[in-house]
């Protein structure tokens, strides 16, 4: 992590946004003797600093055109993969840095801030890697998670369907066993990264039962983008994260090798539901980074803008309240 701290230090221009804090001076971590610290460790700093640097100089200046021309931020996104903004829970046995949920936090916040649609197509593809890492064996994590280390591509995770989104029970795609492989068939709608990424993690129904249990019924799979029978469809406009790349994907008579099965057949639920548990904390942290993106805006429209000769800011409201 120092190494990537130093080249960022050495690749972007100076000049990031200041942020006043509350927090406790000392720079060690430890808790004070009077109660829990928040402070960040020295390591977390560094992130921290890095992907809000990062923010200052490649995203904000760039946010407004790709809102634009809804073009996918590959240039951002390849920038952002130099530095190891992305990629950073991938293990260290595949060449990643095996970070945890806390430090991608913190990045998904600070790229929140300049942009969520840029920040969306950055960590959508930690969703997609996250069943290989909790779930996949050394061969799928050395095939899959080393391919983007190696190169600057991004994955997808496929659960959500037309007509099951947060209910995972609900997925109707099937994949039934033929031999040595599985044959795929059905439609996911709005995955992000799914026009772009080089492969996707997909749940499945494999228990043509219906009344089989969830923990029973569902497989997951990696299915790469180039296997014949995948078809992305049309980009959706997404309001606020237009250049975030959301589509509906069609699956039609796909071939999956056994190979590519994680966990065995039955755990696809539980492994969504894994997936679930480290990857929604990001979605928060995001969503704050675009709070105080909004907060920073109003406030800083509020001191500019003059109404009676003063800064809107300054004037008193009086609200009256009748019960």
């Amino acid at each position: 992590m120092a190494s990537l701290v130093k080249l960022a230090k050495a690749t972007l221009r100076p000049g990031i946004r200041a942020i006043s804090t509350s927090l406790p001076a000392a720079s060690s971590g430890a808790p004070p003797a009077n109660g829990y610290s928040f402070e960040l460790n020295d390591e977390q700093k560094e992130i921290q600093s890095l992907a809000r640097k990062f923010t200052a100089e490649e995203i904000i200046p760039k946010a407004a055109e790709y809102d634009k021309t809804m073009e996918y931020p590959w240039p951002i996104v390849k920038k952002a993969w130099e530095l190891g903004l992305i990629n950073n829970h991938i293990p260290e046995h595949c060449g990643g840095t095996d970070q945890g949920v806390f430090n991608g936090c913190l990045i998904a916040e600070e790229t929140a801030y300049g942009c969520t649609g840029i920040g969306t197509a950055m960590e959508a593809t930690g969703l997609g890697q996250t069943p290989v890492i909790i779930a996949g064996n050394k061969e799928q994590q050395k095939k899959y998670l080393g391919r983007l280390i190696e190169e600057p591509l991004v994955a997808a995770y496929c659960v959500t369907e037309p007509g099951a989104g947060s209910d995972v029970n609900g997925v109707k795609t099937r994949a039934e066993k033929k031999g040595d492989e599985w044959i795929l068939n059905g439609q996911k709608m709005w995955i992000t990264n799914g026009g772009v990424a080089n492969w996707y993690f997909l749940l499945a129904r494999t228990n043509p039962d219906p009344k089989a249990p969830a923990s029973k019924a569902f497989t997951g799979f990696i299915v790469e983008r180039e296997f014949p029978g995948v078809t992305p469809g049309r980009k959706e406009i997404n309001m606020g994260q237009r250049c975030s790349d959301t589509r509906g994907i069609t699956f039609e008579d796909v071939r999956i090798p056994k190979e590519n099965v994680l966990l065995g057949e039955g755990a696809g639920f539980k492994i969504a539901m894994g997936t679930f548990d480290k990857t929604r904390a990001p979605v928060a942290a995001g969503a704050t980074g675009l709070a105080q993106r909004a907060f920073t805006e109003a406030t800083k429209y509020a001191l500019e803008r003059k109404a009676f000769g003063v800064p809107i800011a300054t004037h008193q409201v009086k609200f009256h309240f009748n019960f």
